[in-house]
């Protein structure tokens, strides 16, 4: 399907290569803005899913994008364009190494869905392999890069396989940055958990908000914990 619509917006996804999935939704939902972010950014944009997503959930005047794949970039540009929020967002054609050379803001939240798969076995398709792959986007060089990019107050929101929470948090406690809620994602409630939903603050915190979320009961029977969190933009809640 290349057009996705949600209920405010839509997403053309035809030109690349990482289509829209559960990861972004609900990393875009669930990202907090308790803060009222006035300056968002978006690492690692892809279709521009997340980023809009943010458009449409905060009043935030500035809200830039970073790709490196110029197709998705592409994508992102129109996807932006087309949406009642145009005038607020902005997709930077980069790498992350390059665009944290010359810092020239600061961000009150920062979100990114990052490559996963940092196993050995790549796929015929070269560009889903980068959107896909760790080696376009270390993790150390993502919290390196929130660590200098992050407001005094800000938000770092990430999501990211379980398997791979425990390193994360201590890679960001190395730079200072503190977790301050994790959420927890299971597919259905007998599967194991898959997804870690991170959020992270340069504010050390003993009350870590903890829970769990269960996207089903069964195949297309959604919980109303998963409702209540994307019902804002999905057409079927």
């Amino acid at each position: 399907m290349s057009k996705f619509t949600f209920k405010q917006f839509s997403v053309e996804q035809d030109k690349t290569a990482m289509k829209i999935g559960t990861d972004g939704v609900l990393l875009g939902s669930w990202a907090p803005i308790h803060h009222n972010p006035f300056s968002v950014l978006d690492i690692g944009a892809g279709t521009g899913i997340i980023a809009l997503m943010l458009a449409q959930r905060t009043h935030a005047e500035q809200i830039d994008a970073l790709e490196i794949d110029e197709d998705a970039y592409e994508q992102a540009v129109d996807n932006f364009e087309n949406s009642p929020w145009g005038d607020r967002l902005f997709c930077f054609h980069a790498g992350l190494d390059e665009f944290i050379e010359e810092p020239e803001d600061e961000y009150d939240l920062i979100v990114s869905n990052p490559p996963f798969y940092a196993d050995d076995y790549k796929t015929e398709n070269e560009q889903r392999d980068l959107a896909r792959f760790q080696d376009a986007m270390p993790f150390e060089e993502l919290v390196e890069a929130a660590d200098l990019l992050l407001s005094e107050n800000g938000i770092f929101a990430i999501i990211l396989p379980y398997k791979e929470e425990a390193k994360f948090i201590a890679l960001a406690k190395v730079s200072e940055l503190y977790p301050t809620k994790i959420t927890r994602v299971k597919g259905t409630p007998t599967s194991s958990v898959k997804r870690s939903l991170l959020a992270f603050s340069r504010n050390e915190t003993d009350e870590i908000e903890i829970d769990e979320l269960t996207i089903e009961i069964e195949r297309h029977v959604y919980t109303s914990e998963y409702i209540e969190l994307t019902k804002e933009f999905y057409l079927k809640f």
